[in-house]
């Protein structure tokens, strides 16, 4: 079961054409789907998990907690509507490729993609993209 969870007025709309596009991560990668939450929160609400939890002191826009055994995932990801709002701006991107974005990063580091090295992030953004463009496309949002 995947839930979006927290301040979702502005994720609302967008919640089953993700969770479709999540469920085909899942089959792509040969994983079964189990407890997944997203929990939208605000930047200070993420910095203080941040800090507890990972003892980093800055803003952050996705912290993933994945509890996956047996290729069922499991998990929480909490995501900062405020830094999907930012960075939406920052980049010149609409909010929901920029929530599409986020939402994909933490499946996919839950079905084993990193983003430590150059190239660990240059194939992360590959798979977001390959994501996004089928969350596009398949529902027709548009871009």
């Amino acid at each position: 079961m995947i839930k979006f969870n927290g301040k979702t007025k502005a994720v609302k709309e967008y919640a089953s054409c993700l969770k479709q596009t999540i469920k085909q991560i899942a089959i792509d990668h040969k994983f079964k789907i189990g407890s997944i939450d997203y929990i939208v929160v605000t930047d200070e609400r993420i910095l203080e998990i941040n800090n507890s939890a990972l003892q980093h002191d800055y803003y952050t826009d996705i912290i993933t907690f994945d509890y996956t055994e047996n290729k069922q995932l499991e998990g929480e990801i909490y995501i900062s509507i405020d830094r999907i709002l930012d960075n939406s701006k920052k980049y010149n991107e609409k909010f929901h490729v920029e929530l599409s974005r986020v939402v994909f990063h933490g499946i996919l580091h839950m079905v084993g993609y990193k983003d430590k090295t150059k190239k660990d992030i240059s194939k992360m953004r590959e798979m977001e993209q390959k994501y996004i463009e089928q969350f596009l496309k398949a529902f027709h949002v548009e871009q």
